[in-house]
């Protein structure tokens, strides 16, 4: 048996109970014993009855896709992974066989499982991780395991959605060898580095949640990163919310500029005009919206300059609809790209950034905490936004039997 956080409907409570320890289902899987997992908005998303895939497998269900941990046990097909290495664990676990998968598409995997969605998740002691040697990354002595779950949901979307669908980093990454240096390059080849060379971008993030500070964070991390030839990857970034502390935490974190959306009295116009300001007329060359309102989609679409891309990454929220402009998308030649997941196989730069002091991901985790503690913030996400980030790391409360 093992102690879980466990809900049995939707907006209902979590609690936490022991339910029995999961096994290996394929011979492609490992158990980890999870050391750290974060509580994220997305958890909070399926618990309300938001995600198709939480719905499919029905209940009751245990959240929880940030997370990191120790092999306890592998399957007989596992090669490269061994018990007791410490490991880093992305969301999306691709099967490596589709036709997506083949064509080095492994964020939209015909077949892919993500622990907390489609299967049992982390808030719990220990978890079952399919297809293990194709996405479990080892963890450099440098990371710890809070940061290495603070990596697991919010900065590897983030690095996919500025590094990769952004267009930007192909000079980057640290040294590797001539096989992984030339996937990573195809990884990054529709990137926009081949234009507008003689600057570095201008980025602009709607959405100061932990996703876009996490997107204002990698791009921090991009700022001067391309010395050896003389030029920036970034300039300049902009944020944009309607929350002061989380406008501060941005300007903490790396951000130039930051627009306060209700001192402008919540109107769109306004926070347009005020970004074009910041850009000479121009608007920004990478404009994200890392929110999912109406409003911060239309806003990143037409503060986007010409021949510029917009990152929708944010999951989008409520019933009513974006309204986008495709005249001016298509006479101003924007590219508007979505942005899902992370590619397991770029785990190891991330981890190399965190090891290297390049990112520092425990500058947005607020606190550690309990199990029973880590269920309650996931709930009380209805009332409050926190900026930082919650990881649990202590699975000790005393709990209920339960039969699942």
């Amino acid at each position: 048996m093992m102690k879980a956080a466990v809900y049995e409907s939707f907006n209902g409570p979590i609690h936490v109970k022991s339910i029995p320890k999961p096994k290996l289902r394929h011979e492609s899987s490992v158990i980890l014993q999870v050391m750290a997992t974060g509580v994220c908005r997305s958890d909070w998303h399926g618990w309300k009855g938001h995600d198709d895939d939480i719905l499919h497998h029905g209940l009751p269900f245990v959240p929880g896709h940030e997370f990191s941990g120790i092999v306890v046990e592998i399957g007989t097909s596992v090669q490269r992974i061994k018990v007791g290495d410490r490991v880093a664990v992305p969301f999306i676990l691709s099967c490596g066989r589709c036709v997506e998968c083949q064509a080095e598409k492994p964020t939209v995997c015909l077949n892919q499982s993500q622990p907390g969605f489609t299967m049992f998740g982390s808030f719990a002691e220990f978890v079952e991780v399919t297809r293990a040697d194709r996405n479990l990354t080892i963890l450099p002595k440098g990371v710890s395991f809070v940061e290495a779950a603070a990596l697991g949901c919010r900065f590897t979307t983030a690095y996919r959605a500025v590094v990769q669908q952004g267009g930007l980093g192909k000079d980057m990454f640290p040294k590797m060898s001539d096989e992984d240096t030339g996937r990573i390059r195809r990884a990054v080849s529709n990137s926009l580095m081949d234009a507008r060379k003689n600057d570095g971008k201008v980025i602009c993030v709607f959405g100061c949640g932990g996703l876009g500070l996490s997107c204002i964070m990698i791009a921090k991390a991009l700022v001067g990163a391309d010395g050896a030839i003389g030029r920036e990857i970034v300039r300049e970034i902009i944020a944009v919310d309607v929350s002061s502390s989380a406008l501060d935490k941005a300007m903490e974190l790396g951000a130039d500029h930051v627009i306060n959306v209700r001192e402008l009295g919540m109107k769109d116009e306004a926070v347009r005009q005020r970004v074009l300001q910041l850009t000479h007329g121009l608007g920004a060359d990478i404009t994200i919206d890392a929110a999912g309102f109406p409003s911060t989609c239309e806003n990143a679409v037409y503060t986007c300059r010409r021949g510029g891309r917009m990152v929708q990454v944010g999951l989008p929220i409520g019933d009513k609809k974006p309204l986008i402009p495709m005249g001016m998308v298509a006479a101003r030649e924007i590219e508007i790209v979505g942005s899902h997941g992370f590619n397991a196989s770029d785990l190891p730069h991330l981890l190399h950034l965190v090891d290297t002091g390049k990112l520092p991901v425990k500058k947005l985790v607020e606190k550690e905490t309990s199990l029973v503690e880590g269920a309650k913030v996931l709930m009380n996400m209805d009332k409050e936004s926190p900026i930082g980030m919650t990881v649990i790391t202590r699975f000790d409360e005393t709990a209920n039997t339960c039969r699942l």
